[in-house]
């Protein structure tokens, strides 16, 4: 596939703006049209100003990727999640992180010819709520930020309340009576001072938006989600269908960059927080390091073996996730059009969406699975436990 057509851009911004995007239909439309040729032939790279694009960052400022390859540009930064997958759509990128339910969204609800690499990373978000809730049931008639209504963060979420006797609402007000939370896109930089002027009593994010509001003394993180979800994937690294058709070996070389860049972030996560905080991202050096570093805080964590509050770096994505995501994605409540869920088989998604031949040889180019903890034969269960 060569790209999108204009009108299939116009039907897909309509999608994109069900989770929560910033530009309308005549915006997307004119990027389409108005996106500048891409004359060198590099790749361009887009991210999100959070701590979950560290591989990207750091592969760029190691200049793990090759020139002439990859852009020498700094990485494009987007505000938004709908405004970075709007980007990608309209071409104006070719790699970038995103939320890996939106790729699912994007290739089956727009067909943006979408393929997953392999993970950016795993875990990394937490629940944060205001300072005078303490249960989930205080959240009852209260509205809580979500990034997105194709992200890990509000799958997750509905898991818990549900768990917890309460019941996720979208466009209807929160009523305490009747046990219901109202859920609000919002992007990542609003919510700490949505938080903070108490227009939200929490948010569900990825850090370091977590660790400002504890830094700010604002909130309290709740429940990190590694401690229901263990080792999720949240962003994944991806590309389109003709990148990979006409240029195989640039993303082998983009995928091989990244791989590397994710052992370098395990192996010194603090020089790495002092590379990423100013540079590329643009929250404090402490709230950086702290979502790079966490050390055991003082939760009651129900898996603490599983080390919940960890940011992990690995590159492999697991068929089991995929299926697993899928069926979680069919039980999650969103405000859009959630019609071609009904069209897919969970258990073959995978192979469709998830092309990994590059992470394979990118995994073993850099000391195979045992070099990330993960297991020789790259298969696991997936252990889902809402607290």
């Amino acid at each position: 596939m060569s790209g999108l057509s204009r009108r299939q851009l116009l039907v897909g911004a309509a999608g994109v703006a069900a989770t929560g995007g910033l530009l309308g239909i005549a915006d997307l439309a004119r990027s389409a049209t108005t996106n500048a040729a891409n004359v060198s032939g590099q790749l361009r790279i887009g991210y999100l100003p959070i701590t979950d694009s560290a591989p990207l960052l750091i592969a760029h400022s190691a200049a793990l990727y090759p020139a002439g390859v990859v852009s020498s540009a700094k990485p494009i930064l987007f505000r938004s999640w709908a405004s970075l997958a709007e980007a990608f759509i309209s071409r104006q990128v070719d790699v970038v992180h995103l939320l890996m339910p939106m790729a699912v969204q994007l290739r089956y609800g727009l067909g943006g010819g979408v393929r997953v690499l392999g993970w950016n990373h795993t875990n990394g978000s937490a629940l944060t709520v205001a300072p005078d809730i303490h249960d989930l049931s205080d959240l009852a008639g209260a509205q809580v930020g979500i990034p997105g209504w194709w992200s890990i963060h509000n799958i997750v979420l509905q898991q818990l309340l549900r768990a917890n006797g309460l019941r996720p609402v979208v466009r209807r007000s929160a009523s305490r009576s009747e046990r219901t939370v109202e859920l609000v896109v919002m992007s990542p930089s609003d919510m700490v001072p949505a938080l903070a002027n108490r227009s939200i009593a929490g948010y569900v994010v990825a850090d370091p938006f977590n660790a400002m509001a504890q830094i700010k003394k604002i909130g309290h993180i709740h429940t990190f989600l590694g401690d229901v979800w263990r080792d999720h994937a949240c962003c994944v690294l991806i590309t389109r269908d003709d990148v990979i058709a006409s240029r195989p070996a640039a993303v082998q070389a983009v995928t091989d960059a990244v791989v590397a860049a994710q052992l370098r972030i395990n192996a010194d996560r603090k020089a790495a927080a002092a590379v990423l905080a100013g540079r590329y991202l643009p929250q404090p050096l402490p709230a950086v390091q702290t979502a790079l570093t966490y050390p055991n805080p003082p939760y009651a964590f129900a898996h603490l073996d599983w080390q919940p509050q960890r940011l992990g770096f690995q590159p492999f994505p697991f068929p089991s996730f995929t299926q697993r995501l899928l069926e979680a994605m069919g039980e999650t409540v969103v405000d859009g059009d959630r019609r071609f869920l009904d069209r897919l088989d969970p258990a073959h998604v995978h192979t469709e969406l998830i092309d990994d031949q590059f992470v394979r040889q990118s995994l073993f180019a850099h000391g195979g699975p045992s070099a990330f903890g993960l297991p020789t034969d790259l298969t696991r269960i997936e252990e889902v436990q809402p607290l």
